[in-house]
């Protein structure tokens, strides 16, 4: 049957012999399987072909077959098919070929448009024939669903063990296994470079910290090589950013055994290749969680802190206030814009960067239109810091402490109440004892059933121990009567501790975060006043209004009641007897110049104050003039001889002149008998 499919044009063409192993494994181990499929040549030359025209392909050993990248074996064997060259192909099983139905579909059809030949350890095939096409189909479709079976089962099993906390996987550096349990590595030198790093991000609180920290103390770290010639070996080397991320986020660290933080999943790549790549879960989607399932460096409490600060310290979220850095912006991280809700950054001004401002560059970065949120540091912090002194103070704490103090005694009444039960668990199970040891030892019914009763009111009591820690260790409020005292000396030196020169930035705005949680910066309609909404760590809440600091026009501009005392004054005196009565009260100008006569002068011209108006009753010379007609002259020939009654404060200041009925009819009279000053312009000056 294999002869009579053979024609002359496939024995004319060549015959490609594909070998492939899934894995390196499989390749070591599984030699056999390899064996076989290198035999396939003499099955070649049995059927005609002769050593030349056999081509031998394992270039893809080691190479899975779900997918063709990787596998450059399989992509010269398509292209020679399409092309003619290949007059048969030779392989174990279709599988070896293709664990994908497409690659496997794709080859079958150009094999049937070639009239190339398939052979496995079945038979031969040709694509090209409908019946043999249909039964290679179904072998592919076959082999697609017994990986996929063997997959799930192999999956299922691994599961189920791990839901035990059996299936052994690589440990961490600081963990090894004894026998079937998890323990801390025996080499102290390895468990100190450990607690190290814990240690020091509880310092620190960053991870680039700690790096820092490693490198200017002189610390190595440890790794596991996998593989090769040190293979379980460690090596000591320089701390990385990256290490102390897979240190801070791995659960085991903190005695629990977890399945499922990683997932396989499919993409396609930039090649358009599908691809699969492991993709960090979630921890709500870990699979498997057990808590204290061996001896830990941490606590799962510590571990979750540490996760948490870890996500604060991303730079590129809007929710967390972020790492602490250096900068001289108190405000830095816990700054919120009241437009949009986003973070305020730091800026620097200036050409050496000595003017620091609080910016919402959101929408800029956004390419949207900017609103206008950009503040100078120094008013806010100088508000916020004002803030803090006066809230800690002794009285705050005395009552802080009052208040700790109350929960503590809430917290030891149900701790008494967890005592008791674990008191009646005992006496339960010091009674199931009494009862196995009086028991007959040859009447294994009654003894065995006793002895269960024993056994779980024993467990019943560990568990209960176990709660109660759990409970103290989450709930419990502890403080000793030293460590109050020290608290309590807190609020009296904290001013002299904030204001100190020792104390960085850092420093400060670490304090600050432990007081505050968050504020928004909302502007308020007036000019230069803002509304600080600052939210307590304790939750309470309240607002401090802040104004910030006018710019240099703005500053040097007089203020509106200098003004309206300007106004006032010059209703009395000159221009240079308002500069001497401002020089007498010490009264200087914005840039604290004193006061001159032109300075006043500029003033009025200003602000449009006029020279002063006569007073109530009386009239100055224009108003004379301009009442009867007559020529200024003719206003200052009647004072100078008495005609009307003029009086002057000061010579060269305005005349005030008094007009009662008796005058005004003389001087009427007067104007009406005067025929030349008729003859005279109102306008006239002298």
């Amino acid at each position: 049957m294999l002869n009579a499919k053979i024609a002359d044009h496939h024995l004319a063409r060549q015959a490609c012999i594909y070998i492939r192993q899934s894995t390196m494994a499989q390749v070591r181990l599984n030699q056999e399987s390899t064996e076989r499929q290198y035999n396939l040549a003499n099955q070649a030359k049995s059927l005609g072909w002769t050593p030349e025209q056999i081509r031998i392909l394992d270039g893809d050993l080691a190479q899975s077959g779900q997918q063709t990248t990787r596998r450059d074996d399989f992509k010269t064997l398509v292209s020679d098919v399409a092309m003619g060259q290949v007059g048969a192909i030779f392989s174990l099983e279709s599988s070896r070929l293709a664990r994908s139905n497409k690659d496997w579909h794709r080859l079958l059809e150009l094999c049937a448009i070639t009239k190339t030949l398939v052979f496995d350890g079945d038979g031969c095939y040709d694509p090209a024939d409908f019946n043999d096409g249909l039964v290679l189909g179904m072998k592919g479709t076959f082999a697609q669903a017994e990986l996929h079976i063997i997959r799930a089962r192999l999956h299922g099993g691994k599961l189920n063990k791990a839901q035990k906390g059996e299936l052994r996987f690589p440990l961490p550096v600081g963990l090894v296994f004894d026998g079937d349990k998890i323990i801390l590595d025996p080499d102290q030198e390895v468990q100190g470079a450990v607690r190290a790093v814990f240690e020091l991000f509880q310092q620190e609180n960053t991870a680039y910290g700690v790096v820092q920290r490693f490198h200017q103390l002189g610390l190595l770290f440890p790794r596991r090589a996998y593989g090769g010639t040190w293979n379980g070996k460690l090596i000591w080397g320089r701390l990385t950013h990256s290490r102390v991320i897979g240190v801070l986020a791995n659960p085991s660290y903190a005695g629990a055994y977890v399945f499922g933080r990683y997932q396989s999943c499919k993409q396609i790549d930039a090649a358009g290749e599908i691809c699969t790549r492991l993709r960090r879960m979630p921890e709500e989607q870990w699979r498997v969680v057990i808590a204290d399932h061996h001896p830990g460096y941490i606590t799962w409490e510590q571990f979750l802190a540490n996760r948490r600060r870890l996500e604060a310290n991303r730079t590129n979220n809007e929710v967390f206030s972020g790492p602490v850095r250096e900068g001289l912006c108190l405000l830095q991280g816990v700054l919120f814009c009241g437009i949009c809700g986003r973070r305020l950054t730091v800026r620097y001004q200036g050409n050496r960067g000595l003017y620091p401002i609080y910016e919402c560059n959101w929408r800029h970065r956004e390419a949207l239109p900017p609103h206008r949120m950009c503040l100078p540091a120094k008013p806010l912090d100088d508000a916020i810091s004002e803030r803090l002194l006066t809230a800690v103070t002794p009285l705050t704490i005395k009552l802080a402490l009052a208040a700790l103090t109350n929960l503590e005694a809430r917290d030891r009444v149900i701790s008494a109440q967890w005592h008791r039960r674990i008191e009646r668990a005992s006496y339960e199970a010091d009674l199931a004892e009494r009862r196995y040891e009086e028991s007959d030892p040859s009447n294994r019914l009654v003894a065995s059933t006793l002895e269960k009763r024993w056994n779980d009111a024993m467990q019943r009591v560990l568990e209960l121990k176990a709660e109660l820690a759990h409970f103290e260790r989450q709930t419990m409020r502890s403080v000793t009567a030293k460590q109050k005292q020290q608290i309590l000396r807190l609020g009296q030196d904290f001013p002299r501790l904030w204001k100190a020169p020792t104390t960085s930035a850092r420093d400060r705005k670490r304090i600050l975060r432990l007081l505050i949680r968050d504020i928004t910066v909302v502007k308020d309609p007036q000019p230069k006043l803002l509304h600080l909404q600052i939210c307590w760590q304790g939750g309470a809440t309240e607002t401090i209004e802040v104004r910030q600091r006018p710019n240099y026009p703005e500053a040097i501009r007089y203020p509106d009641s200098f003004v309206a005392k300007i106004r006032t004054l010059a209703g009395q005196f000159d221009d240079k007897e308002i500069a001497a009565r401002l020089n007498r009260e010490r009264l200087t100008s914005p840039t604290g110049k004193p006061f001159t006569a032109s300075m006043i002068n500029w003033i009025r011209h200003k602000h449009r104050i006029f020279r002063p108006s006569p007073p109530d009753g009386t009239l100055n010379v224009s108003q004379v003039r301009a009442k009867y007609g007559v020529s200024l002259w003719v206003v200052h020939y009647w004072i100078e001889h008495g005609i009307v009654p003029a009086t002057q404060r000061k010579p060269n200041a305005p005349y005030a002149i008094t007009i009662d009925d008796a005058v005004d009819r003389r001087l009427r009279k007067w104007v009406a008998n005067s025929s030349h000053l008729h003859s005279t312009s109102p306008t006239q000056t002298v």
